[in-house]
């Protein structure tokens, strides 16, 4: 089942953005506290948003981490996932594709067009599952990108 956010999920999500960031290489890089992360998602102006993917015992799986964009050529806002993270004992379950099928829902569903992210270019399985999703590295970087059909598809909304 994959759920927007609530407050008492924050020391879960925290736990789980250090082990990406030990995933990542880069563990000693983490600054944010759960403090700063309740306040970016909770607070008075939230502008960072959070789905998680919740097990049948109610125990969090993963999480994807998001925030607003806005494409000068398109004319229209997208959604940029800063962070998707799916415990290692969980991964294979579907977590993943589920949150990045609710992160497409909400595009088509709001009227956005673009789903983008970075992946680190030594992360070979991270890039090989956005692959199968459709999504496309750009040219002189590593954002991928879900659009139209793409985005429609991974939603769950079939283009005829």
């Amino acid at each position: 089942m994959i759920r927007t956010a609530q407050a008492t999920d924050v020391p879960e999500i925290h736990r789980m953005i250090l082990a990406l960031a030990e995933y990542q290489g880069y563990r000693d890089e983490v600054q944010a506290t759960e403090e700063q992360l309740r306040e970016a998602l909770f607070g008075g102006a939230p502008a960072v948003h959070a789905f998680v993917a919740v097990d049948e015992d109610g125990s969090l799986a993963g999480f994807a981490l998001w925030f607003l964009t806005y494409s000068t050529w398109r004319g229209v806002h997208g959604i940029y996932l800063e962070d998707l993270y799916v415990d290692p004992a969980r991964r294979g379950g579907g977590h993943g594709k589920a949150l990045i099928a609710a992160l497409a829902r909400t595009c088509v569903e709001r009227g956005y067009q673009r789903l983008e992210w970075s992946v680190l270019n030594k992360l070979a399985p991270t890039i090989a599952f956005y692959r199968s999703l459709g999504a496309a590295p750009l040219e002189d970087s590593r954002v991928f990108r879900l659009t139209d059909a793409e985005l429609e598809k991974v939603a769950g909304y079939e283009q005829e």
